[in-house]
């Protein structure tokens, strides 16, 4: 099942720095032979994140666009684009949205049921009941008990 990377493992993989750049790399190095994935949200929030001056790793973007580029013409890599409404019917349950801070979460996830993948990522309050049709084989947090 090919992953979608969620923003926080983008950044990992990216950024040597960061404090789980080894379990995302390690992460990616076993399961690379399913393919991995990125889309607009993804590619946009790590290209900022990466750049903020404020990061502690902080990069100018141009490098970070460059690195990105680098890793997503990998073979294992796919483009998602973004290509669903969360206001069809049926494509998310609104009351199990835990906060207005996880629609882009649950909007992930449901991209990943679209396309027949897993969301990668580092966020242990996903709200898997959100997307109905979201099962847990969708749903892949690093460092989670499994």
């Amino acid at each position: 099942m090919r992953a979608l990377l969620d923003v926080n493992v983008l950044v990992a993989l990216l950024d040597a720095g960061h404090l789980h750049h080894g379990l995302a790399t390690d992460w990616l190095a076993s399961h690379r032979r399913h393919g991995w994935a990125s889309c607009p949200l993804t590619q946009n929030g790590c290209l900022r994140v990466l750049s903020l001056p404020a990061y502690p790793n902080a990069q100018p973007i141009a490098l970070v666009a460059e690195r990105l580029a680098r890793a997503t013409s990998d073979r294992s890599h796919a483009f998602w684009p973004d290509a669903l409404s969360l206001l069809e019917p049926d494509r998310l349950r609104w009351d199990r949205v835990l906060s207005p801070r996880h629609v882009t979460d649950v909007y992930l996830l449901a991209l990943a049921v679209q396309q027949q993948g897993t969301l990668v990522t580092l966020d242990r309050s996903m709200a898997l009941e959100a997307v109905p049709q979201a099962q847990k084989k969708h749903l892949t947090v690093l460092g989670a008990a499994p």
